[in-house]
């Protein structure tokens, strides 16, 4: 992979870190055209598609180690929240999602750090990328997310952590598996159970276990996953093993501009910059979170 003396850096470059062999993501033709009808078949049926081992085996190592290399920078956070990542409201009756409460404990290493000509962002700007996701998901209206601490980032987890039940701010989420813990980790989720209302007490079933419609995926390094996480109420199950979680993110959203709420940012950052609080109230929609 790529050129140089040996204790050189090696350069990234999409071919080398992309299986575009396999899926031609960048070049219209009928591989890439049976690529999008699969991957459109699955969000039409659950909102969720994977295209397995998307990055070439010899392409892991190198985003583990760039994850390694910032993983100092990523905010750990310890909280308590519900799936809408709102305040207690004692107004509710006690068994209301709203006033369901969990332990959330995980890491996100933002994406302010992660260099450009780095792995992650090669992956992230290689040619027709962007243009494959708008595709698979045949959105008009598709943006990267402004954000520019998450427009891509990496989840980091470590054992005993987690992410519980919750809905994303953004409306499609791209994640690419870099790295799996020893044991537990799933990721479980409930298809399109909000799409057209709150549907409180659908949420309610799956916060108490008793919900017939969550699915549990197990993905392995390498694979792309394709999310429509504002409607699907997800979760990553605790992690057990020493070896950590790492996921990257991309996400996409139907407005441009749209950065995230501060207090949302902060959560999950430890951080917020300016412009998340000049363009605090830009949103797509009106759904609690």
């Amino acid at each position: 992979m790529g050129h140089g003396s040996e204790n050189a850096p090696l350069p990234h470059v999409a071919n080398d870190l992309i299986d575009l062999d396999r899926y031609p993501i960048h070049e219209d033709g009928p591989a890439r055209a049976a690529l999008l009808e699969r991957v459109r078949q699955e969000l039409a049926k659950d909102g969720c598609a994977v295209i397995k081992g998307f990055l070439r085996p010899e392409a892991i190592g190198p985003l583990v180690r760039e994850a390694d290399s910032v993983a100092h920078r990523g905010h750990r956070s310890f909280s308590r929240t519900n799936p809408y990542f709102t305040a207690d409201d004692p107004t509710l009756p006690t068994d209301d999602p709203r006033r369901q409460f969990f332990d959330r404990s995980n890491s996100f290493i933002a994406a302010d750090c992660f260099e450009k000509d780095g792995p992650l962002r090669r992956i992230h700007d290689s040619d027709g990328f962007d243009a494959f996701i708008q595709a698979c998901l045949q959105e008009t209206a598709f943006f990267r997310y402004a954000n520019p601490l998450a427009d891509v980032i990496v989840n980091m987890a470590e054992e005993g952590n987690g992410f519980p039940w919750h809905f994303d701010t953004n409306n499609f989420t791209v994640t690419l598996a870099l790295q799996n813990s020893e044991s537990g980790g799933a990721f479980e989720y409930a298809p399109g159970i909000r799409e057209d209302h709150e549907n409180f007490e659908e949420v309610r079933k799956v916060l108490d276990g008793t919900s017939d419609q969550v699915t549990i995926l197990e993905l392995e390094p390498g694979d792309l996953q394709l999310f429509r996480g504002r409607y699907s109420l997800h979760r990553v199950a605790p992690l057990k093993g020493k070896r950590r979680r790492y996921v990257a993110i991309f996400s996409y959203v139907e407005k441009p501009d749209m950065v995230g709420a501060p207090e949302r940012t902060r959560q999950l950052y430890g951080r917020v910059l300016p412009v998340h609080l000049e363009r605090a109230g830009l949103r797509g929609d009106t759904l609690l979170d």
